[in-house]
């Protein structure tokens, strides 16, 4: 009887734990972000590049997340134009005597934020390097 009541419980408890939905871990960004068509190019471009040029250029960036997850966030969250930005000058910070530390994409851009102002974009990280 007693056996039974062990196998009984550890059959509960097995499916119990297989209730818990198990966190998938992405080196990039899992949020809600709109799906559309420049975003999907743009995080398909950053992706591209994690998985076939990243390896040859070694895991060096300065920054927490890396460049390319940084990049890969800016993208998904504002768009092509605003995140490609973003990224770009987040990677020519990233060399010797740049920024480095904790910085994350923020959430919300600024208002002065303008597509035909793209040097603006500059400011963005710069402040928490």
């Amino acid at each position: 009887m007693c056996r039974n009541d062990a196998h009984s419980h550890s059959h509960n408890g097995a499916h119990a734990a297989a209730a818990i939905p198990r966190k998938r871990y992405s080196r990039n960004f899992d949020g809600p972000w709109r799906k559309t068509p420049d975003r999907l190019f743009g995080t398909a471009l950053v992706r591209f590049y994690q998985l076939t040029l990243s390896g040859f250029i070694g895991n060096s960036c300065r920054h927490l997340p890396t460049c390319s997850e940084y990049a890969y966030e800016a993208i998904a969250r504002h768009g092509l134009w605003s995140g490609g930005w973003m990224g770009l000058f987040r990677v020519m910070r990233c060399g010797p005597g740049g920024t480095h530390g904790l910085d994350p994409v923020p959430e919300t851009l600024d208002q002065d934020l303008a597509w035909y102002l793209p040097w603006r974009y500059w400011r963005i990280s710069r402040k928490s390097g």
